[in-house]
């Protein structure tokens, strides 16, 4: 809900020689400001709280 799970899974990819360029969310929690650990990305959430 944070962002901290996802942004530790863009870094693993980054590590194994992948990019990541978009992440996909059913649900974002916008109080929680998880976007802000995940700049420079493309993010499209479904349903926004």
């Amino acid at each position: 809900a944070t962002g901290g799970t996802a942004a530790a899974k863009v870094r693993l990819v980054e590590k194994l020689g992948g990019k990541v360029v978009g992440i996909a969310f059913l649900v974002e929690l916008s109080e929680l400001h998880g976007r802000d650990k995940l700049k420079g990305l493309d993010i499209l959430s479904l349903v926004t709280y």
